[in-house]
This record gives structure tokens, C-alpha cells and sequence, in this order.
């Protein structure tokens, strides 16, 4: 057998796609910021600092060990959690986790962890107490993203003996984590959004975004980042990485024109709003299948999921549950398009290519597995919360605003006291 040695080439590549992938929480931050009204900016802020503080500090005690240990039931549901439990042994210079040290993977991976409970925090803007969050943050991490993630991400052999049940018995594609963070994340979203109900004014009362630059700001650094996501899911600086990035590009340019298209039609207008939740759908729904069709194939799965994301939107309205930042409409119906559509144009696998229907039919199970474990177990998780400490602020806290409500601060100060101050002195002398 082969010896592996560490490949500085490949290590290098996956310090840069980690610093990328971190960059991705104030990037998400600023575009959930921006979206929602001025009274509520740094709570939704927060809402993502904070997942990332507490799940990364999880993720090194032992959700690291949960995803990536050996199966402890022999069907792939879960990883041993006493395997790496406080990385046992693993957080050194000298461990290797394929071609590169194991601790810029645990690091790149944790950050994957994080990202995916923060997407959940756009469902519930304007209305979620921060620390009924915070412990929905760890306990979903915990019972909920660990659990997929080992489904999907622990191939046999590659740090565990035996992995996720999705990656090696079922078979179905997801380079990067349509299924295990964007269904995930966006089926959680969903049963929140059920559970605390519609923000007080939904459907009568204009909810506009207080800053559509901080929204393409953030669209802009999350598709930056999203670099580091796909491409550095490669775990390597090689082709398979090259083609991730050039997909990646592909499908987000041809979601933007898409998600355009439809408001030019439907609206009569092409918002900048529209332009950088189009960034977004395109980079969710290419996530599965960077690594799995060609440039042809990338921008039809951008284009599709341009136009469905953007239609969906209205879904919350017709069925009346109030998705804030749409959660559901963006990473749900993203993520499931993506994960499908390999079924359809990945290369070899897909009907389209010569594939037959196999692959259709095991993405169609991956996602739907994915999705109903996430939508029920946040159900219960968030219906507990509520009946026990509580998931929602007060209507007066509210009406008057979450960030002074529950963080003491303002977004911006519009007059300066200390300013008026000097000029009513100087007047006075």
C-alpha cells in the first residue's frame, strides 16, 4: 500500500478554503442584516456570531467525533462519539487526514457546522428571544446537523471505517452539502417559522429591507466565500476543486439572470434585492452537484433554481406561515433542486446523460430523508423550548425592536449628543 504523506499544494489550498468558508458568517451576517428592518439589524447579526461561537466550540468536543467516528450502530446513523471526543489525539502537526493535516479538515468542516444552524436564524428574524435561540442552536447542532452530516459526509474509509448510511449504502450525491446543510437548514426553518408563529403586521405591514447594500455586500462575500465551500470540498488542490469553482460561477451567474427574468415578468422590475437572493439560490442548489456535471449542466441547475427560488417566495403568503427572510424559498427549494437535478444532468449518472433513473431515485431519497428528519426533530426541539423557557419575545418587545429589547444597542445612532452639545456651547458663548 501506498504511503500517504502530507501534500503542501493541497494543504495550502485548504487553509485558504477554510479562511473562505469563515468568512462566510459576517458575510451571511450583513446579508440577513440588511434584509431585515433597522429595529432588528444587530440581533439578526448576532443570531450568526453566535451560532458560530457556541457550535464550534461543540464541534471540537465532540461533534467532530459524531460525524466523522466509526458507525456505531452498523447502519451509518451515527458516529462514535467517544472515538475523537475532544479531537482525542488528532489536534497535532503531525495527523493526517488524507493528504493534509487533520486539523485544518476538522477546522474547515467545523465551520461547515456553524454555517448551517446560522441559515435556520433568517426563518425567525425580528421575533426570537437570543438565548431561547442559543440553546435551540446547540441542541439542534447537536441532535440534528451531526447525525446528516455523518449520513453524508463520513465516507468508509476516509476517517471512519464505517460511515453515513446517504454516502455509501444509499449512494447519493452531495459534493459539498445540498442535503446535510441547505434541505437541513431549510426544513428547520420551516418548523420554527410554524412554531413562533407570523411576526406581529405580516401581510399588513411593510417588512422592506433597511439596507439593500449590506444585502449585495453580503451576497458578494458569501459567493466569494462559497469558493472555499465547494472547491475546497475537494479536500485537495487538483481538477476535481477547478471544476467545483468553475460550476459554482456558472450556476450562480445563470440563477441571478433567472431570478431577474421572473421579477421583470411577474413585478415589472429587476431589484438589486432580487440580484443578490439569485447569488444566493444559484450558489445553494450548485453546492451537491459542483463536482458532479459539466459547465452545460451547472447552468441549467442555476437557471431552474433561479426561477423556482424566485417563485417560491410567495409560497409563505398563499400558505401563511411567515418564513422571514425566506429560508424555505431560498435554501429548501435550492437545496432540493440541486440534489434532484443531478439525477437528471450529472455526468454518466444523470437521465439526460445516459444515466437511467437510478441516481434520480437516490437523490429523491437522500433529500427526503434529510428533509423529514429536520423538519420533525425541529419540531419537537422547538416546540419543547417554547413550552419550557420560551422562543419568542414579548409584542411590546417587538413593536419596539429586538435589538434594544434584548441587546440594549441600536444599529446606528442618528444624532450625536455630544456634537449638539459643543454647537449649543458655542452658540451660548
Amino acid at each position: 500500500m501506498e504511503e500517504i504523506v502530507l501534500n503542501p499544494g493541497d494543504t495550502a489550498w485548504m487553509l485558504i478554503s477554510t479562511g473562505l468558508v469563515t468568512l462566510m458568517i459576517p458575510g451571511l451576517a450583513l446579508f440577513y442584516g440588511g434584509m431585515v428592518r433597522v429595529k432588528s439589524v444587530l440581533n439578526m447579526m448576532m443570531m450568526s456570531f453566535g451560532a458560530l461561537a457556541l457550535v464550534f466550540v461543540l464541534w471540537i468536543a465532540y461533534g467532530f467525533s459524531m460525524v466523522f467516528g466509526d458507525s456505531v450502530d452498523g447502519k451509518g446513523l451515527i458516529g462514535d462519539v467517544g472515538e475523537f471526543l475532544f479531537l482525542n489525539g488528532l489536534d497535532n502537526s503531525t495527523s493526517l487526514i488524507g493528504t493534509i493535516p487533520a486539523v485544518v479538515f476538522i477546522a474547515f468542516q467545523g465551520i461547515f457546522a456553524a454555517i448551517t444552524v446560522a441559515l435556520i436564524s433568517g426563518s425567525i428574524a425580528d421575533r426570537a428571544k437570543f438565548g431561547a435561540w442559543m440553546v435551540f442552536a446547540g441542541i439542534w447542532a447537536t441532535l440534528v446537523y451531526f447525525p446528516v452530516a455523518h449520513w453524508v459526509f463520513a465516507f468508509d474509509d476516509f476517517v471512519a471505517k464505517t460511515g453515513g448510511w446517504i454516502a455509501n449504502d444509499l449512494g447519493a450525491l452531495d459534493f459539498a452539502g445540498g442535503t446535510a446543510v441547505h434541505i437541513n437548514a431549510g426544513a428547520a426553518g420551516l418548523a420554527l417559522a410554524l412554531i413562533l408563529g407570523k411576526r406581529i403586521g405580516f401581510g399588513r405591514v411593510p417588512m422592506r429591507p433597511h439596507s439593500l447594500p449590506l444585502v449585495m455586500l453580503g451576497a458578494a462575500l458569501l459567493w466569494f466565500g462559497w469558493f472555499g465551500f465547494n472547491a475546497g470540498s475537494a479536500v485537495a488542490s487538483n481538477g476535481t476543486a477547478g471544476l467545483a469553482l468553475l460550476n459554482t460561477i456558472g450556476a450562480t451567474t445563470a440563477a441571478v439572470l433567472a431570478w431577474l427574468l421572473v421579477e421583470k415578468v411577474r413585478d415589472g422590475h429587476a431589484t438589486s434585492l432580487g440580484a443578490a437572493s439569485g447569488v444566493v439560490a444559484g450558489l445553494v442548489a450548485i453546492t451537491p452537484a459542483c463536482a458532479a456535471v459539466n459547465a452545460s449542466g451547472a447552468l441549467i441547475i442555476g437557471a431552474v433554481a433561479g426561477a423556482l427560488c424566485a417563485l417560491s417566495v410567495g409560497l409563505k403568503f398563499k400558505f401563511g406561515y411567515d418564513d422571514s427572510l425566506d429560508v424555505v424559498a431560498v435554501h429548501l427549494v435550492g437545496g432540493i433542486v440541486g440534489t434532484v437535478m443531478i439525477g437528471f444532468v450529472g455526468v454518466e449518472v444523470g437521465l439526460f446523460d445516459g444515466g437511467g433513473t437510478e441516481q434520480l431515485i437516490k437523490q429523491v431519497i437522500g433529500a427526503g430523508a434529510v428533509l423529514a428528519y429536520s423538519f420533525i426533530a425541529t419540531l419537537i426541539i422547538g416546540k419543547i423550548i417554547d413550552l419550557t423557557i420560551g422562543f419568542r419575545i414579548s409584542g411590546d418587545q417587538e413593536t419596539a425592536g429586538i435589538d434594544l429589547a434584548v441587546h440594549a444597542e441600536r444599529a446606528y445612532e442618528l444624532s450625536d449628543n455630544s456634537q449638539g452639545s459643543v454647537l449649543a456651547n458655542s452658540k451660548g458663548a
